[in-house]
Order: C-alpha cells, then structure tokens, then sequence
C-alpha cells in the first residue's frame, strides 16, 4: 500500500485518486416535466436531515440534463441493486442508448410524475426546494415526498473506479 501525504491542497488528479478511494453507492436519478423526461446515473447522493426528510444530489453544470433537472424539479433517486450495472452504464451515456428509448423498457413505472424503476432498492421521490452551485457541479437539496424501500438484495456501489455488489453480512458472520 502506497500512501501519499503532503501538507499542500491536493491537486485535481489527487483529489480524484482519493475520491475514487470512496464507495458509493450507484442511483440513477429521474425527471419528467415540461422541460422533458431523463435519467442520469449519480453516486454523490447523502442524506441531509430527516426533519423535512431531505437528500443532496451533486449534478455536473456540464452535463446535458442539468438544466432538465433543475427546471423540472421534481426527481427520483433510484437506488441500484447488485444486478443493476448494465443499467448504470446505460445512464451515464457508455452504451450510446438514445434517452428516450431507454424509458420504453419494462422495467419503469411511468405511472408517476416522474419515472420509477420497478426493482430498485430504494425508490425516492422529491422536489427540488434548493440548488446551490459550487465550481464544476450543482447541489441539489431534494425534499422527499415519498420513498420505497425494497428489502433484501444486494447494492451495487462504485469503488476504485469499478462496480461492486455488496451484500448484507449473515448473523453468523458479525
């Protein structure tokens, strides 16, 4: 093991060495509105408080559903199970899917304001209430209006620049 230790800010290529050093899990957030419809896989999601129940979205300014999200508002973070890669790599744009056929699977609920996946481990639904902008991406502070947690499973996290499953650790084994 390497470790690198200065008394200097780390450079951006530090910076991101050590974030990537970061698990996380893997969501892929939603919209519908009149500004359109659109999904983006996301791993910079936190919760904030529970008294509104709220959560923070970290969203690139650059990316091309920036401005969807925002003036639409009204978001769900679909919390990825273990088996959910491919559909990962579907949002954040690596298999070149065209967006809008993407939500003609069968695997979403467009019976909401805005799309649902099915088997997601947590479904959670919210409006926008605040958006701050710091250098290259925006916060988005989203209050919930509905959640839905599915038990069991595994969750598919990022970590060192890969995906991972990670399952809940058996009785026997804590």
């Amino acid at each position: 093991m390497t470790v690198i230790e200065t008394d200097q800010p780390p450079s951006q290529a530090e910076f991101r060495e050590g974030m990537a050093h970061l698990a996380a899990a893997v969501n892929i957030m939603t919209t519908d509105g009149p500004s359109g419809r659109c999904g983006i896989t996301v791993s910079a999601v936190c919760s904030v408080t529970d008294d509104p129940p709220t959560v923070l979205v970290c969203l690139n300014r650059e990316s091309a559903m920036h401005d969807v999200f925002k003036a639409n508002s009204r978001v769900c973070v679909n919390v990825l199970g273990g088996g959910q890669q491919e559909l990962a790599m579907h949002f954040a744009g690596a298999t070149k899917v065209p967006m809008a056929e993407r939500f003609t699977w069968d695997i979403w609920d467009l019976d909401q304001k805005v799309p649902v996946l099915r088997d997601a481990l947590v479904t959670v639904i919210g409006v926008v209430k605040d958006c701050k902008r710091l250098g290259s991406h925006s916060v988005l502070f989203v209050e919930i209006e509905r959640m839905r947690t599915r038990r069991g499973g595994q969750s598919l996290v990022y970590f060192n620049r890969g995906f991972h499953r990670l399952g809940a650790v058996s009785p026997a084994a804590r």
